[in-house]
């Protein structure tokens, strides 16, 4: 099996959910049919959504860089980054490292193609937005991108650093309000587009409509370094017809 490199910290909290779902996801009977993998967490990587917003001088990319040659040459054969904004940055790393960076932003685009949806919400980080990763990804595959109106891209914001980020759990109503409004204008999924928000599905009972990137990005991960389980193959579930909160 190959070896798997983490650049984590980004932030831990969602990297020990990532190791989670590693773990969980792996068909395997006993602890040496699990894959290896080679974690460096770093929480003191600079903030990437203030870099790509312009809000702080300080680039993430070289520290990145530094971690990722780190793993590779402790033999890491592939990179996964549990935090879905770093992927603003994914092809600069896999070429200056040297080694595959997984995608799941590109992951995810095939994963609602093959689920046939073609209307997908997005809640993620300022900077995931503003860069338009998953709008140029999945408009790749004519699926159009439901974007949170102002207020509630700053409701998002708030979740993710107010509340996930400092250790306190999310509203549900709060959650429920801010999703249900993209699904209320046409979305068939919501995408947990951020690592922080994967924790909310991890402790609510969601239902069905929702596809986590992090699950995404985990399964990639186990398909490419180990044995995945059957009932991880599909991690999307649609909500009924008729079936969308206003």
């Amino acid at each position: 099996m190959k070896k798997l490199g983490i650049i984590g910290g980004l932030g831990p909290m969602a990297t020990a959910y990532f190791l989670q779902l590693l773990t969980r996801m792996s068909d395997a009977a006993s602890d040496q049919e699990h894959m290896e993998i080679l974690l460096h967490s770093k929480p003191q990587i600079p903030d990437r959504t203030r870099f790509i917003l312009g809000q702080s001088p300080e680039n993430p990319l070289p520290r990145m860089i530094e971690i990722g040659i780190g793993l590779k040459e402790q033999g890491a054969e592939l990179i996964a980054i549990p935090c879905v904004t770093a992927h603003y940055f994914q092809k600069k790393l896999e070429a200056e490292i040297g080694i595959p960076v997984l995608n799941a932003v590109a992951q995810t685009a095939l994963c609602l193609k093959e689920a046939g949806v073609r209307r997908a919400g997005i809640l993620a980080t300022d900077g995931t937005i503003e860069s338009e990763l998953f709008q140029r990804a999945l408009g790749a595959e004519e699926i159009a991108c439901i974007l949170p109106d102002r207020e509630s891209q700053q409701i998002v914001m708030d979740m993710i650093y107010k509340k996930i980020k400092a250790g306190e759990a999310v509203e549900p109503e709060e959650f429920a309000v801010v999703s249900g409004k993209l699904f209320g204008r046409g979305a068939e999924t919501v995408l947990l587009a951020c690592t922080e928000l994967s924790l909310v599905k991890r402790d609510l009972s969601l239902g069905d409509g929702f596809l986590d990137v992090m699950e995404v990005l985990a399964r990639k991960a186990v398909m490419s370094c180990g044995r995945l389980k059957k009932e991880y193959g599909c991690l999307l579930k649609q909500k009924p017809a008729g079936g969308r909160e206003g």
